[in-house]
């Protein structure tokens, strides 16, 4: 129920997150999922990624429909889907992927949650 008042104001991007919410379950296992006012955040030991509406490019070049799937890596990943990396704590990086289609959903992306996700859980 919490997952579907996030997308109360914005549900044409429902089917992205669901695309998205079902292969990070499918590919990482222990997931806990938390939906907070801003943000929907994916965890195991510690949060790997999250799904919000950020305003990753300008509003002229986003689409009408998206997510921005957030996740957090140690080193700055390139790539020319990243729409944003930034490093808040040394050899922390976390990078923004804006996702407009479920097809974007891919295993490109998902190799990198799943790696954001081992990242994450060998934190102390």
């Amino acid at each position: 129920m919490d997952v579907l008042c996030f997308f109360d104001g914005k549900p044409e991007a429902l089917l992205l997150y669901e695309a998205f919410e079902e292969k990070v379950f499918s590919g990482v296992d222990g997931v806990k999922v938390k939906v907070q006012k801003t943000q929907i955040a994916f965890s195991n030991r510690h949060n790997f990624a999250f799904v919000s509406f950020l305003p990753v490019r300008k509003a002229k070049e986003r689409p009408r429909v998206y997510i921005v799937v957030t996740f957090g890596l140690g080193y700055r990943l390139e790539s020319p889907r990243i729409d944003a990396a930034v490093e808040p704590y040394p050899g922390r990086w976390t990078h923004h992927v804006l996702v407009c289609r479920t097809g974007e959903v891919d295993d490109e992306l998902m190799g990198w949650v799943k790696e954001a996700a081992a990242f994450s859980d060998g934190k102390r």
